[in-house]
């Protein structure tokens, strides 16, 4: 595992300390291990069952460890009130299920009470219209405030559940596989609104799960490359991912590279296909 000092930085956001996850007899976590502090948005990236789901059920306070310990917001899992937690903790979801026809609005205003509809008889007050206006407003929504849900696109849903996660002005951001199901211009709109998130909330913390490395923001600064439920490297992105270490969790010979602060991995071909070039 990557080294990684932290004596140089500030108090963490969140921290995983030897963290353990067992399902019965099955291990699904191993002495996972890693803090991320504000203004550092990380990635947690692995195959298919490495363990990036439940690593962001502990960050975001809904799943507790089988052994180690996970501290939020200096507060530690088993020993604190877990609503307290989470009013500081966004998470972005894109299989939110909305189901009336609310505004984009409104779907971001329901960020404050941490429901999915509308809370009977509430109503926000007026520095909190403005606030959900100004959100929109950064993801580039503004002409589409007023339009109900199910007209927006799946691209313009995405960047409304940004701005959703941001309205209880959150210390960290959780994003879970936010481009699932985007075509490639959403998904670029999509990604450019999270990158954007380390000027205009400068000290936010994020984890993004994905599998997929050309998906990683070009704001990412740190990583957790997993693999069968362990690390297999942590720390500052460009440490973590290389083609060695990439290659390692996929069990697969990858190309890793960058590009414009964007990263894209590459298959190696056999050597007898190279050969044939």
């Amino acid at each position: 595992m990557t080294a990684y000092d932290r004596s140089a930085n500030p108090a963490p956001v969140i921290q995983l300390d030897n963290v353990t996850f067992r399902r019965g007899d099955r291990t699904i976590l191993d002495a996972i291990s890693f803090a991320v502090r504000a203004g550092e948005h990380w990635s947690l990236i692995g195959p298919n069952g490495a363990g990036k789901s439940t690593i962001l059920g502990f960050c975001g306070a809904v799943t507790h460890p089988t052994s180690g310990t996970v501290d939020i917001l200096g507060r530690r899992l088993g020993h604190v009130e877990l609503q307290t937690l989470r009013r500081s903790i966004g998470h972005v979801d894109p299989r939110h299920p909305i189901r009336s026809p609310l505004s984009l609005r409104e779907v971001v205003l329901t960020g404050l009470t941490g429901t999915i509809e509308t809370l009977l008889r509430w109503r926000p007050e007026r520095a909190q219209v403005e606030h959900a206006d100004k959100l929109i407003d950064q993801i580039g929504l503004s002409k589409r405030s007023d339009d109900v849900w199910p007209n927006l696109s799946q691209g313009e849903r995405g960047r409304a559940l940004v701005a959703r996660a941001l309205m209880s002005k959150p210390s960290l951001l959780l994003l879970d596989e936010p481009t699932t199901g985007l075509d490639v211009a959403a998904r670029e709109q999509l990604l450019t609104t999270i990158a954007d998130l380390e000027h205009t909330q400068p000290e936010l913390a994020s984890i993004l799960v994905t599998h997929h490395l050309e998906e990683l923001p070009s704001s990412t600064s740190h990583a957790v490359l997993l693999s069968d439920g362990r690390v297999v490297s942590a720390g500052p992105i460009h440490d973590v991912l290389t083609t060695a270490n990439v290659s390692s969790a996929f069990e697969h010979p990858i190309r890793v590279g960058q590009h414009d602060r964007r990263w894209y991995a590459l298959a190696e071909s056999p050597p007898s296909l190279r050969a044939l070039a």
